[in-house]
């Protein structure tokens, strides 16, 4: 097939080699993954976005030296004025022949580039790409979702919904995050995105029914203390998620906080929201309106002018759906009641927390250390146990390193601590932001702190040693150590930050 002779130059016949390669490539590469599975997750990005780019610039480069070694030629031979535009002519069989090829060529590679677009698009959309495509820097985030009640739902059906205006915001937001990443200008632990996180209404709520007030769950939770016999301590708590009528009263639920009939807003003094200084309630049947404020963080009234007044959602409180980090006495105690640690090593749980509560460089430091310390401490402290038992030792110290691995990550320096979870009041203040008995009216009304506000203790204790409560009272919490009142005077992250 004769072509016409200005594709006779280098710059073209690099450009068709560039275009011809990277289609070769499309196409063999396509096939092992799809046949074979080959190249992870790294292969989207490949097939659907760096090679069809660089076949596009090999056929760009085509016409360029085609008009390059035209001029050229005619310069050389001195026939006349340069014309700005070839004359067409489709009597001539080259003319006619690169014709062909272009149009055949054209639509072959929009049809090639529209699969490749739409691809692209999905493979944008999926979690290998907002997970695994940053390796280290989203390893925290891509492992808790793993590990979370919402594994199968993609994490643009949360961070960026429906429509296109959010599509557009989170593809331009995402550029800025790969130079970061490529930069190496990522802060660290990245900090969540609660300024530019799109409303709860527009995203939870598409799944979640807020009209539907769902039953109260009863909640059973182990934990062990630190002496030699890990001593178990269960409790069931009745969570009173929705509204009940008791003893012909309704008792209100966590959420009523949302309920069409109210509305709560506040004012935060943080990024991360957890100082409350100021909190408005309003009864939107009666219009009634009440004011609280924080007796320990008051603030000027210019000083509450200046900060944003926010209307309360679904991720005030559920604000690691997702992406919770465990407080190492948290996995270690699930891993316990689980059975993947012996609760019959003799004071395992001390010893993983004190292998534990401590700053390690990385991961392999972590996982080395972990290992040393708690071998050193059943060497020293329970030879015969150490002896006897190493396969139940050796399985602990695997797990110890696993929960640490899918909670703690000293490269992106991540860690409960950094990611406070607003579900309960335990390790971070939670529910106790507001609910501290400090935040009170002009009147005198305060928030509540009332544990039997959110939940009533239906049973509590030791195996051998169980209390329960009877049809209507609630029992009163026995803290587990004898603190006096200081549990309920104090409150629980004030200890339980640091404490196990």
């Amino acid at each position: 097939m004769k072509l016409p002779s200005s594709v006779k130059n280098w710059i073209s016949i690099t450009g068709a080699l560039l275009a011809l390669f990277n289609l070769a490539s499309i196409l063999s590469l396509t096939i092992l993954n799809y046949f074979f599975g080959f190249g992870g997750s790294y292969i989207g990005l490949f097939i659907f976005i760096v090679l069809p780019g660089f076949m596009v610039i090999g056929l760009i480069l085509i016409p360029i030296g085609m008009r390059i070694n035209r001029n050229k030629a005619k310069r050389a031979k001195r026939q006349g004025k340069v014309l700005n535009w070839p004359i067409i002519d489709f009597n001539n069989t080259a003319t006619r022949n690169a014709s062909v090829i272009f149009v055949i060529g054209s639509v072959f590679l929009l049809i090639i580039s529209s699969i490749g677009s739409y691809e692209a698009f999905h493979y944008t959309e999926s979690v290998e790409f907002c997970g695994k495509l940053c390796h280290q820097v989203m390893e925290p985030e891509y492992t808790t979702y793993h590990g979370s009640s919402h594994e199968r739902v993609a994490c643009v059906e949360c961070h960026v919904g429906s429509g296109a205006s959010w599509y557009v915001k989170s593809k331009l937001s995402g550029l800025y995050q790969v130079y970061s990443v490529l930069a190496k200008k990522y802060p660290q632990p990245i900090p969540t995105p609660i300024a530019n996180l799109r409303p709860a209404q527009e995203t939870c709520e598409q799944c979640h029914w807020p009209d539907k007030f769902y039953d109260r769950k009863l909640r059973i939770r182990h934990s062990f203390l630190s002496d030699e016999e890990n001593t178990e301590r269960i409790i069931n708590l009745q969570i009173k998620t929705s509204n009940k009528i008791v003893n012909g009263v309704i008792e209100k639920g966590i959420h009523q906080h949302i309920s069409p009939d109210v509305k709560i807003e506040y004012k935060t003094s943080t990024d991360n929201r957890q100082i409350i200084p100021w909190v408005r309630f309003t009864n939107l049947k009666t219009g009634e309106t009440e004011i609280y404020t924080d007796a320990e963080n008051m603030l000027s009234q210019a000083q509450l002018d200046s900060l944003e007044t926010r209307s309360m959602d679904c991720l005030d409180c559920h604000n690691r759906p997702s992406h919770n980090y465990s407080a190492p006495q948290n996995f270690i105690d699930e891993s316990l009641a689980e059975g993947k640690i012996s609760k019959t090593l003799p004071s395992i749980k001390l010893a993983a927390m004190l292998a534990l509560n401590q700053e390690y460089p990385d991961k392999d430091s972590a996982f080395e250390a972990i290992e040393a310390q708690v071998t050193e401490w059943y060497e020293s402290s329970y030879p015969e146990v150490f002896e006897n038992r190493k396969a139940d030792v050796d399985n602990a110290i695997a797990e110890i390193q696993n929960g640490y691995a899918n909670n703690i990550f000293p490269f992106m320096k991540v860690s409960w601590k950094e990611y406070p979870n607003n579900i309960g009041h335990m390790e971070s203040d939670g529910c106790y932001r507001c609910h501290n008995d400090r935040h009170a009216t002009e009147s005198g009304k305060v928030i509540s702190k009332d544990c039997n506000l959110c939940h009533n203790i239906l049973a509590q204790g030791t195996k051998d040693s169980m209390q329960y409560a009877n049809s209507f009272d609630p029992l009163v919490f026995e803290h587990p150590a004898d603190i006096g009142d200081a549990w309920e005077t104090e409150l629980c992250s004030m200890c339980h930050t640091a404490l196990y």
